[in-house]
């Protein structure tokens, strides 16, 4: 059996009295596309932070293609590839200087890393302004530019953090073919997003977290039939549940979520301008 691309045993990170994770055990196979959802402040990008190492957990223990992040970090680094929330480019190169500077950190030869920073802009259509500067470049070619940098040394895994938050249709069309690319590649593919129309379809995998646990895990079929196993069951006064599945039903991603983590339950009160 394969090792799975990652896996996490009891995670957890505090800080001071908050726990952010809270025991979390993930498991992802190689080649999945998988997406790590949860509402705002339920531990997301804390939990993407310890798997790539840019945060140390609390306790627990992190395996990213069978090696241990905490004994081998700087090997585990080589192997992946991130897309980080706040993106964390340098603004004062081109796009073009910034490629080639971060295929030589990752230890590509001067002529690779400048071969593969020319396929990249103009597969990310960034290439027509080769002098701009990253800080003016808009927020969708800021975010095409992350995610170049994130492929430039062909990652084993790829980490994404809300990649498609501000980008326009052409964009994350041109992120999604990128990442299809490499799915196709046997690459495995760590998402957070919350635009779950998008992860509904390009993901075949998904975990949950809220509050810092992780609550549900697994094919989309599967958290798909749990929830409506557990909404079909009967209340505890012998009546249906008014959240029962209607018969034949195909839960979206938006309504599994929902279920799961009770965002479901709207509050019934008015604001008394909307009145």
């Amino acid at each position: 059996m394969d090792l799975p691309a990652v896996c996490t045993e009891n995670l957890t990170r505090r800080f001071g009295d908050l726990v952010a994770v809270d025991d979390v055990n993930l498991r992802v196979a190689p080649g999945q596309f998988f997406g790590f959802l949860g509402p705002n402040g339920a531990g997301k990008s804390t939990t993407i932070k310890m798997l790539t190492g840019l945060l140390a957990p609390t306790s627990g223990r992190i395996e990213i293609l069978g090696r241990d992040m905490a004994a081998d970090p700087v090997d585990v680094k080589r192997q992946i590839g991130v897309v980080p929330e706040g993106m964390a480019l340098f603004g004062r190169l081109t796009g073009v200087e910034y490629l080639n500077f971060v295929g030589r950190m990752y230890g590509l030869s001067r002529a690779v890393a400048s071969q593969r920073a020319a396929e990249l802009l103009e597969f990310m259509q960034l290439a027509n302004q080769p002098k701009a500067l990253v800080s003016d470049y808009s927020h969708g070619m800021q975010k095409k530019l992350a995610l170049a940098a994130a492929v430039i040394h062909g990652p084993r895994i790829l980490f994404l953090d809300e990649p498609f938050e501000g980008v326009d249709a052409i964009a994350s069309g041109t992120l999604k073919a990128m990442l299809q690319r490499m799915i196709a590649r046997g690459a495995t593919i760590f998402l957070t997003s919350h635009v779950l129309e998008i992860v509904e379809r390009l993901c075949s995998h998904v975990a949950i977290i809220h509050r810092g646990q992780l609550v549900a895990q697994g094919s989309l079929d599967e958290l798909r039939s749990g929830v409506q196993a557990q909404t079909a069951a009967v209340s505890g006064n012998g009546e249906p549940s008014t959240a029962a599945a209607i018969p034949g039903e195909k839960l979206t991603l938006e309504e599994i979520f929902l279920r799961i983590v009770g965002g479901s339950r709207i509050s019934e009160g008015e604001l008394s301008w909307l009145g």
